[in-house]
């Protein structure tokens, strides 16, 4: 059974740094693409970044492109989001997501396997 767990959510001010991280098992890790989306009250799930399987392509969504960094540890089967500048409009719960397909996009209804989410809140 494919698991994904995420961890690292929290309050924090305006301008600080998070590290959320994803834990995955049940797949063979290095063979998916892997996403984070972002979700506030009210709104759509929103695209904020992904990786492929060999960390060697990476893609951002506009709003967290320059602050937000994704990346992967294919032998601890975890993908990390490194968050630097933190804004308020960041606030929301943070996914992460599964893909087998090899290239790397932002098209949420194609990620086959999700995690329950973390949260960040980021007070101004």
């Amino acid at each position: 059974q494919v698991q994904l767990v995420e961890s690292g959510g929290g309050l924090v001010q305006a301008g600080a740094s998070l590290r959320l991280s994803c834990a995955a098992s049940g797949l063979h890790f290095s063979s998916y693409t892997m996403g984070w989306f972002r979700q506030a009250p009210g709104k759509e799930r929103e695209f904020v970044a992904a990786i492929s399987w060999s960390a060697g392509t990476t893609y951002y969504g506009d709003s967290v492109k320059g602050r937000f960094t994704i990346s992967r540890d294919n032998a601890k089967n975890t993908v990390y989001l490194q968050m630097n500048s933190l804004k308020p409009e960041d606030t929301a719960l943070y996914y992460c997501a599964a893909d087998r397909s090899p290239v790397v996009h932002s098209d949420v209804s194609l990620y086959a396997y999700w995690g329950p989410g973390t949260q960040v809140t980021v007070s101004s």
